[in-house]
């Protein structure tokens, strides 16, 4: 569960961790109002830094319009690979074994495995795609900046008003279209080794007819799902006889089934918000306000080594009734039952998302009742997890020990949603999704129950479907944590 808001990075906090960093946050001191969570480059307000020639509009020196990677190889350094190391799998799903820590029956163990961005993004990907695309009819896919166009190239690029667009066609080669001042970037991103044809424009040139003439007839393209209304338009002009759908429908089933590279990227940023989520007790006090404890805890995720936080959540008393609370000035009270629902994204592009429920002492006799149901929902929906389940089935196993207490009409929302590159992405854990879960689907268990007005309650965990049951990727204690 999250709150979609902007989001801050590790280099919007200054250096003695004062709250001007987090004037991105919503909730935070000085954070702007309602606002769209974006994936690649914090919303905070400050320039880039110039990263090489070019920048700022002018030209490369002696760079020509189109050029391909194979003619530059020698003449500059290859991007080099960031290493992490991570528990995730193996070389195969499904080791045997049960995990520890709070693994449940039906988990698998996970092992150490060593991931890069050149396993996250591999340059066979490019190829799967374009398969994949002829596959469902479509004659090219057009991928802007986001998550799509990163899980493709591993490229993290500016969302801008100048046009960067990877064109992926069913028959013929991809090539990437960029504006010449971000071309040195892109060249030094993974892109810079997948040896697609990387083709700058200028100030004065139309992309979108550049890419309509290197297309040429077309009569169905797939647009990336976050591209903006402005260059859909754009290309409906460029290219009018063509018919638009989502590149969502070619690249759904490839983004949700999670390679071993990636499963570890997701369990290193579980284990990144499990260690702030060990550091809560300490910060929630009676007498402290909801956002004086946000502030503290969106410090510890950038800390914990994220390198933007997405969404911090902490709602106390009344308001954790309320899933998508957003941080307020109300003072935490003695009883009081807390939810604290955060997240972010890690340097390789996979995201966190965790929520726990913590008491400021003892709680409300009624609120201890209905907890002990919610965490035997959640340990029952993960227990389900397993290839061939359907999704709905797995929000079912939760559902259903919660309206057997009495407790459905407080069991307002979904029981989880696919993550990866996007906090929220396939599969959708909801009722009518008749999605069979296959090894490498990763997606979050967190149901809630909430008393409007009272107190509510959540458990969340993300959950990877492996060859045999499902694996945790978070390992914080799910009972009540008095404080």
């Amino acid at each position: 569960m999250t709150r979609r808001g902007a989001r801050i990075s590790s280099r919007d906090v200054p250096a003695d961790r004062t709250t001007a960093g987090h004037r991105a946050v919503r909730g935070l001191p000085g954070g702007s109002g309602p606002g769209v969570r974006t994936r690649g480059r914090p919303v905070s307000g400050k320039p880039r830094p110039p990263r090489s020639p070019g920048e700022g509009g002018e030209p490369v020196a002696g760079a020509p319009l189109s050029t391909s990677i194979a003619g530059r190889r020698g003449r500059r350094t290859p991007p080099q690979p960031v290493t992490t190391r991570s528990r995730g799998y193996g070389t195969t799903f499904g080791e045997a074994g049960k995990r520890g820590g709070g693994g449940h029956e039906g988990c698998n163990t996970l092992v150490d495995v060593t991931t890069t961005s050149l396993d996250l993004y591999p340059v066979t990907r490019v190829a799967d795609v374009r398969a994949a695309t002829a596959a469902a009819g479509i004659d090219a896919l057009l991928l802007t900046p986001g998550p799509d166009l990163r899980y493709v190239t591993g490229y993290d690029a500016l969302p801008l008003e100048r046009l960067t667009c990877l064109v992926v066609p069913a028959e013929g080669e991809p090539f990437l279209v960029v504006p010449r001042l971000e071309l040195p970037a892109a060249e030094h991103s993974p892109a810079g080794r997948l040896g697609v044809e990387f083709v700058a424009w200028d100030e004065t040139d139309d992309p979108f007819a550049l890419v309509a003439r290197r297309l040429g007839p077309v009569a169905r393209v797939g647009l990336a799902d976050r591209m903006w209304a402005m260059q859909s338009l754009r290309f409906r002009s460029a290219l009018p006889g063509a018919e638009q759908v989502l590149a969502g429908s070619v690249l759904r089933g490839l983004r949700m089934r999670k390679s071993p590279a990636e499963v570890a990227a997701l369990r290193e940023a579980g284990a990144a918000i499990d260690a702030v989520h060990a550091q809560v007790p300490g910060l929630l006090k009676a007498g402290r306000t909801e956002r004086e404890v946000g502030k503290d805890i969106a410090e510890a995720i950038l800390a914990a080594g994220h390198a933007t936080v997405d969404f911090v959540i902490v709602g106390s008393g009344p308001n954790s009734a309320s899933p998508h609370h957003e941080l307020s000035d109300r003072v935490i009270q003695a009883g009081d039952p807390v939810v604290v629902d955060i997240g972010g994204q890690m340097p390789s592009g996979y995201c966190s998302d965790s929520t726990r429920t913590y008491s400021v002492g003892e709680p409300p006799a009624d609120f201890s009742a209905y907890y002990e149901v919610l965490r035997r929902a959640q340990e029952a929906a993960c227990a389900a997890v397993r290839p061939g389940v359907t999704c709905e089935a797995v929000d079912a196993a939760a559902r259903e020990i919660i309206a057997d207490a009495g407790y459905g009409e407080h069991f307002i929302h979904r029981t989880g949603h696919g993550i990866g590159l996007e906090t929220h992405e396939e599969p959708y854990i909801v009722a009518g999704n008749t999605e069979p879960l296959a090894p490498g689907f990763a997606f979050s268990v967190e149901p809630g129950i909430y008393l409007a007005g009272r107190h509510g309650a959540r458990i969340e965990d993300i959950v990877v479907c492996t060859e045999t049951g499902g694996a945790r990727l978070n390992d914080r204690p799910r009972g009540l944590v008095e404080v």
